[in-house]
Protein backbone atom coordinates (compact mmCIF):
# COMPACT_ATOMS: atom_id res chain seq x y z
CA UNK A 1 0.00 0.00 0.00
CA UNK A 2 1.64 3.44 -0.84
CA UNK A 3 2.01 6.23 2.08
CA UNK A 4 -0.54 8.10 2.66
CA UNK A 5 -0.13 11.42 1.46
CA UNK A 6 -1.21 15.12 3.50
CA UNK A 7 -4.61 15.52 0.94
CA UNK A 8 -5.74 11.65 1.67
CA UNK A 9 -5.34 11.90 5.84
CA UNK A 10 -7.29 16.07 4.76
CA UNK A 11 -10.35 13.77 2.86
CA UNK A 12 -10.45 10.87 5.27
CA UNK A 13 -12.12 14.17 7.91
CA UNK A 14 -15.06 14.63 5.82
CA UNK A 15 -15.41 11.41 5.43
CA UNK A 16 -18.92 9.97 7.31
CA UNK A 17 -17.68 6.51 7.25
CA UNK A 18 -14.19 6.57 8.08
CA UNK A 19 -13.52 4.77 11.73
CA UNK A 20 -11.56 8.04 13.25
CA UNK A 21 -13.23 7.83 17.34
CA UNK A 22 -11.78 5.38 19.68
CA UNK A 23 -14.66 3.62 21.99
CA UNK A 24 -13.55 6.40 25.08
CA UNK A 25 -13.84 9.46 22.84
CA UNK A 26 -16.57 7.99 20.52
CA UNK A 27 -19.07 7.61 24.54
CA UNK A 28 -17.84 10.91 25.24
CA UNK A 29 -19.43 12.92 22.24
CA UNK A 30 -22.49 11.18 22.51
CA UNK A 31 -22.87 11.58 26.15
CA UNK A 32 -23.08 8.11 26.94
CA UNK A 33 -20.47 5.08 28.48
CA UNK A 34 -18.38 2.78 26.41
CA UNK A 35 -20.86 0.36 28.01
CA UNK A 36 -23.67 1.51 25.94
CA UNK A 37 -21.79 1.40 22.87
CA UNK A 38 -21.00 -2.40 23.50
CA UNK A 39 -24.54 -3.00 23.92
CA UNK A 40 -25.49 -1.69 20.87
CA UNK A 41 -22.31 -3.24 19.54
CA UNK A 42 -24.25 -6.60 20.84
CA UNK A 43 -27.44 -5.71 19.78
CA UNK A 44 -25.89 -4.99 15.79
CA UNK A 45 -26.83 -1.76 15.82
CA UNK A 46 -23.37 -0.76 14.95
CA UNK A 47 -20.17 -2.63 13.89
CA UNK A 48 -17.33 -0.51 15.06
CA UNK A 49 -14.09 -1.35 12.64
CA UNK A 50 -11.36 -2.63 14.86
CA UNK A 51 -7.28 -0.97 14.67
CA UNK A 52 -4.65 -3.21 14.52
CA UNK A 53 -4.35 -3.68 17.87
CA UNK A 54 -8.18 -5.38 18.17
CA UNK A 55 -9.38 -1.37 19.48
CA UNK A 56 -13.46 -0.14 18.41
CA UNK A 57 -13.02 2.42 16.35
CA UNK A 58 -16.55 4.47 15.63
CA UNK A 59 -17.11 6.91 12.09
CA UNK A 60 -19.39 9.79 12.79
CA UNK A 61 -22.18 8.07 10.60
CA UNK A 62 -22.32 5.45 13.41
CA UNK A 63 -21.73 7.97 16.30
CA UNK A 64 -25.29 9.72 14.89
CA UNK A 65 -26.57 6.66 14.88
CA UNK A 66 -25.56 5.26 18.10
CA UNK A 67 -26.68 8.96 19.59
CA UNK A 68 -30.18 8.21 18.33
CA UNK A 69 -30.24 5.25 20.36
CA UNK A 70 -29.19 7.08 23.34
CA UNK A 71 -32.62 9.42 23.14
CA UNK A 72 -34.66 6.83 22.92
CA UNK A 73 -32.98 4.63 25.49
CA UNK A 74 -32.98 7.98 27.86
CA UNK A 75 -36.52 8.47 27.35
CA UNK A 76 -37.39 4.71 28.49
CA UNK A 77 -37.12 2.26 25.91
CA UNK A 78 -35.40 -0.75 25.96
CA UNK A 79 -32.04 -0.94 24.43
CA UNK A 80 -33.46 -3.44 22.11
CA UNK A 81 -35.88 -1.73 21.30
CA UNK A 82 -34.17 1.51 20.57
CA UNK A 83 -32.08 -0.20 18.13
CA UNK A 84 -35.03 -1.64 16.34
CA UNK A 85 -36.72 1.24 16.14
CA UNK A 86 -33.27 2.99 15.03
CA UNK A 87 -32.51 0.18 12.30
CA UNK A 88 -35.99 0.39 10.95
CA UNK A 89 -35.68 4.47 10.74
CA UNK A 90 -32.72 4.16 8.49
CA UNK A 91 -34.45 2.12 6.46
CA UNK A 92 -37.18 3.83 5.92
CA UNK A 93 -34.69 7.08 4.92
CA UNK A 94 -33.12 4.68 2.12
CA UNK A 95 -36.67 3.73 0.61
CA UNK A 96 -37.05 7.42 1.04
CA UNK A 97 -34.13 8.37 -0.74
CA UNK A 98 -34.18 5.45 -3.71
CA UNK A 99 -37.96 6.56 -3.88
CA UNK A 100 -37.31 10.00 -4.77
CA UNK A 101 -33.86 9.03 -6.91
CA UNK A 102 -36.64 6.90 -9.00
CA UNK A 103 -39.27 9.36 -9.58
CA UNK A 104 -36.45 11.94 -10.28
CA UNK A 105 -35.23 9.80 -13.13
CA UNK A 106 -38.69 9.08 -14.41
CA UNK A 107 -39.53 13.27 -14.49
CA UNK A 108 -36.33 13.20 -16.47
CA UNK A 109 -37.41 10.58 -19.21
Amino acid sequence: MPPETPSDAIDRLDDDDYPAYTMGRAAEMIGATPGFLRAIGEARLITPLRSEGGHRRYSRYQLRIAARARELVDSGTPIEAACRIVILEDQLEEALRLNEELRGGRAER
